[in-house]
């Protein structure tokens, strides 16, 4: 599917350089929790020993002017 102005996605890479794993999302408040989620569960994993250990990186992103990129929240809208 084509993007269009303002439209919104994760980004994930559960162990750095990987390959991210990305979804779309329709909200900032929807893609700060799914953000949160693969925090959460990364660490679930290696509290468990289930991955001996990780280097994740992640991010949301916005569709503006023909391109992804990174997307700035204003301070009142960033998680607790």
């Amino acid at each position: 599917m084509t993007p269009t102005e303002g439209d919104l996605k994760v980004w994930w890479i559960p162990q750095v350089p990987g390959t991210p794993f990305e979804r779309e999302v329709p909200t900032l408040a929807e893609g700060r929790r799914l953000l949160n989620t693969l925090t959460a569960y990364d660490a679930f994993q290696l509290e468990h020993h289930i991955k001996p250990d990780y280097s994740n990186a992640g991010g949301l992103m916005v569709w503006e002017d023909g391109e992804w990129c990174d997307a700035e929240e204003e301070d009142d809208e960033a998680p607790p």
